[in-house]
């Protein structure tokens, strides 16, 4: 008796103790799809450049479809808020190098939201037959979104803008941005749907082998679409070639005060564009049809201002040769962001005005309560530009060139009509100096590494402060210069004028993707309707 009595009570002092670790192992347990939603989205963010691990955005999305999987509305919208922070924090920390941490964190505050709904989205269409169809249009549905609102949008973060290393890259020319970005998130949640059925398998011995075929589609159909779209993709020249001269002149020190150092950085591009005309005449270089300055290269306005018109004037004499020149222009009161081609015999021939100009860079939006939270934003910003109207192609000798200023490369429509109104090639003058040495100006060249194939043109990229670069209409990059350093490339180039289906289609796929997330969660939701009738009968 004495044995089980002490037996006995020896059990009763063990299971408090033992109860604590459950409960511990319990709340770990609980913790873990929020920890796996969040570490999914940092494995996107290591997808994109400068790394060239564009193959991690596939497990990234299996993981965050696995996580999503039957989730309730609630849940899900939380998971996709930890997966858009874990994403979209490190992308985008180049926002706050400058400005600090506080408009950083605003930005990704409000993107996550719409990563947030998205994820409720999945979580909803993720009970229906080959999900992960309806899950991938649905993201697309949300980059869709993002690139239109708030404030015009902000597509920065677009999964094709990962791709520019990736087997995925042709499907860049078959529909562009929303085509090429919903291969690769369908391909990484038929990844998951795959592994799941995979391990059910195993449970229950028993293949679902319409469900297994879907998935296994899911996975093979992006890379077999991909591969059949590369013989879209060609560096060919149909309208003969063209020698092109980018100029990077560099800026004296980066952040916002080089604005203030205007003058200097006139003059560095002016002289660099003087050295290599030096060097054409020595016969050390090839003499350029046509030059490209960046975006800010003469914050001075030269139609109004004599001694920046002298400089830029000497520069295009001296090099022989008509240069586009990023210029600061107020005309009519209104400032503009303008391009500027200057020929060396006439003077300014042609301009081109910015269209889609940056939120709180270029315009302060809610300007009365920015000022209240914090009068120095509003001082960044004293005066608003104002928009252009037209597209941007100049009539280069032997060339037409579009013009795509810096941000507007992040915007499908901004890019495609400068195709659709006859340029050859493209060029995306850009002024990087006030992100420093960060991931952004190398984000920003993928971006037009997508564009030379969406549209299947030579891209120039001429920037103030690097990277500079020169990129074929398959992609690859010819020639970059380095960051913050005075450096002028000089290539010939191919001219194309034919039209991909990407060009061709505009809008249309991105519609059809959109269309086809709105039958899903149609769908959905009315499968949830009935199963709640059901119950209640």
């Amino acid at each position: 008796m004495t044995v089980t009595a002490t037996s006995v009570g020896e059990s009763d002092r063990l299971e408090p103790q033992a109860a604590p670790a459950s409960r511990a192992a319990t709340r770990l347990m609980r913790l873990l799809p929020a920890v796996a939603a969040a570490l999914s989205g940092v494995l996107l963010y290591v997808s994109f450049p400068p790394r060239t691990l564009w193959w991690l955005a596939v497990p990234a999305f299996a993981v965050f479809g696995g996580v999503l999987r039957g989730r309730g509305r609630k849940a899900a919208l939380g998971l996709g808020y930890l997966f858009g922070l874990g994403f979209l924090l490190p992308l985008l920390v180049w926002t706050g190098v400058e400005v600090g941490p506080g408009p950083w964190l605003a930005l990704v505050a409000i993107e996550a939201v719409f990563v947030a709904l998205v994820g409720a989205g999945v979580a909803a269409v993720s009970r229906l037959p080959a999900w992960p169809v309806w899950a991938a249009a649905v993201w697309i549905t949300g980059e869709a979104v993002r690139a239109r609102v708030p404030f015009e949008g902000f597509p920065w973060g677009k999964i094709a803008f990962g791709q520019a290393d990736g087997v995925f890259l042709p499907l860049a020319a078959v529909g562009g941005t929303p085509v090429l970005g919903f291969a690769v998130v369908l391909c990484g949640f038929g990844l998951c749907e795959v592994v799941r059925l995979a391990a059910r398998a195993r449970r229950t011995r028993a293949v679902q082998r319409g469900a297994a075929a879907a998935a296994l589609l899911g996975v093979a159909v992006p890379v077999v679409a991909a591969v059949a779209a590369r013989p879209l993709v060609s560096d060919a020249a149909e309208d003969g070639t063209a020698t092109v001269a980018v100029i990077q002149g560099n800026v004296p020190r980066a952040g916002l005060d080089f604005n203030a150092q205007r003058r200097a950085v006139l003059d560095y591009h002016a002289r660099e564009t003087e050295r290599l005309a030096a060097e054409v005449k020595a016969g050390k270089a090839e003499q350029p049809d046509f030059v490209l300055w960046p975006e800010n290269s003469s914050d001075i306005d030269p139609f109004a201002n004599d001694d920046a018109r002298f400089v830029v004037d000497r520069a295009a004499k001296a090099i022989g040769a008509p240069i586009s020149v990023g210029g600061v222009v107020e005309r009519g009161g209104k400032l503009f962001n303008e391009q500027i081609l200057w020929d060396p015999e006439k003077g300014p021939v042609d301009t081109y005005d910015k269209r889609q100009i940056q939120p709180f860079g270029e315009y302060l939006p809610l300007r009365p309560l920015i000022g209240a939270i914090n009068e120095n934003w509003t001082s960044m910003v004293r005066q608003d530009f104002s928009r252009g109207t037209e597209p941007g192609v100049f009539a280069m000798p032997g060339a037409t060139v579009g013009l795509v200023t810096c941000y507007e490369a992040a915007f499908d429509w901004a890019v495609r009509s400068e195709v659709t109104d006859g340029a050859q090639m493209i060029s995306v003058p850009s002024n990087n100096a006030t992100f420093d040495r960060s991931e952004m100006t190398y984000q920003q060249l993928a971006m037009s590494r997508i564009r030379a194939v969406e549209h299947s043109r030579t891209v120039t990229v001429p920037v103030t402060s690097g990277v500079s670069a020169i990129i074929m209409p398959d992609g690859r990059i010819t020639q970059r210069t380095g960051m913050y350093v005075a450096d002028s490339l000089v290539q010939e180039v191919p001219l194309r004028s034919s039209r991909t289906p990407a060009t061709e289609l505009g809008v249309v796929p991105e519609i059809a993707l959109v269309l086809v997330a709105a039958g899903g969660l149609g769908w959905a939701i009315g499968a949830g309707v009935r199963g709640r009738r059901a119950r209640d009968v």
